[in-house]
């Protein structure tokens, strides 16, 4: 089964490939308070037509690239654009 992410666009300066922020909140293993944390992902396009702020879903597919294996397979909610 396929990982299905869910993110925000925060580069378009590639050609054909997205970085995507993944966050989710994890509480801590002694204090269980909720802590923010994210990781990037550089994400295949797909002809999708996305902006900087999107909030996209994507799916693992396979290997673009040595660090590209994730692809968009929709666009959630549009943002608020380049600033």
């Amino acid at each position: 089964m396929a990982k299905v992410l869910t993110g925000e666009v925060i580069s378009l300066s590639m050609q054909g490939t997205v970085v995507v922020e993944v966050v989710w909140k994890s509480p801590h293993p002694m204090y269980r308070k909720l802590l923010q944390k994210s990781k990037k992902y550089k994400v295949a396009l797909n002809g999708k037509q996305v902006k900087i702020g999107d909030k996209v879903k994507m799916s693992e597919t396979k290997k673009f690239s040595s660090d590209k294996y994730f692809a968009i397979s929709e666009v959630l909610s549009i943002g608020k654009g380049e600033k």
